[in-house]
């Protein structure tokens, strides 16, 4: 049972308009991250204001075009999370842009707090990092948009992380919530997707702990749609219920670096997976940047 339900943001308790979440840092209680998504039906288009923010746009399903700044990126049609990456586009803060669906579909919009003014930065999906991290039923997979790459956001950190059904990812559990030489001080949205079974919805659980002196305590079911706010303490695992998969996608950060600390407790987890192999059902999508890394 959770014990700080302000932290689980169920599927549409901040819908409005055409937007199906809307998750802004006053929303949060923090300082930097925020995450809305939009749904267009075929032909519609929704305009955004960055405003102070800086934004990264990347489709969940369907396929979009964005106007900005006097040009027009056209994205290629992404089937679902689970079955491709996608094309991203990073907007700057102080500026408008229009997202335009063709055929419809839904468009996750990252924001973060921006202290500078960068430039407008479009990527195709040959451009994403897929990386294999763990090994048996902790092996998940790791789509870094703008993280690990060259990709300048102003401190904006944005993933996500298929798990097959069955899997236990954030595994070992892991927090960031401190400024050192091995971990930064992050805060982290969990935006689950998760598919469908044949006669309904799927589900997750997800958990987060605290420590004494910042006591948290969350242990929920989770379903397509919902959000978790790490905003700190040990968050982990997410285990996808068998026969679903599960998506989270991360970010922003106060800092461009991703560094973390692990349960004390669990950290021997990590020594196990030199014997164990990837499940081999990964990576679910792929990516002209595909790596292994087991750690």
């Amino acid at each position: 049972m959770s014990q700080r339900n302000d932290l689980l943001v169920r599927a549409g308790e901040t819908a409005h308009d055409q937007w199906a979440l809307d998750i802004t840092p006053q929303r949060a209680g923090w300082h930097f991250a925020g995450i809305r998504i939009v749904q267009l039906a075929a032909g519609a288009s929704q305009e955004l204001r960055t405003g102070q923010d800086k934004a990264l746009v990347l489709q969940l399903g369907g396929s979009c075009s964005v106007n900005v700044a006097g040009a027009t990126y056209d994205f290629a049609r992404r089937p679902e999370v689970f079955t491709a990456v996608t094309d991203y586009l990073y907007l700057p803060r102080e500026g408008t842009a229009t997202i335009t669906s063709a055929r419809g579909g839904g468009f996750a919009v990252a924001t973060g707090r921006a202290t500078r003014a960068l430039e407008v930065s479009y990527r195709p999906a040959c451009y994403v990092l897929v990386g294999l991290r763990g090994a048996g039923s902790c092996s998940r997979q790791v789509n870094n948009y703008p993280l690990g790459n060259e990709l300048d956001t102003d401190h904006l950190l944005v993933c996500e992380v298929p798990t097959s059904g069955g899997n236990w990812s954030s595994c070992p559990p892991h927090k960031h919530d401190e400024h050192s030489e091995v971990e930064r001080e992050l805060e982290e949205i969990c935006y689950f997707d998760i598919r469908r079974g044949p006669d309904g919805p799927g589900c997750a659980l997800h958990r987060t702990c605290g420590k004494p002196v910042r006591p948290i305590e969350i242990c929920e079911e989770v379903r397509a749609g919902d959000v978790v706010l790490t905003h700190h303490g040990f968050h982990g695992p997410c285990i996808a219920a068998p026969g679903y998969d599960l998506n989270v996608m991360a970010g922003p950060a106060a800092d461009g670096t991703w560094l973390m600390t692990d349960d004390p407790a669990h950290h021997w987890v990590r020594g196990t997976w030199d014997s164990q192999d990837v499940d081999p059902r990964l990576p679910m999508t792929r990516s002209v940047n595909t790596t292994q890394d087991v750690q």
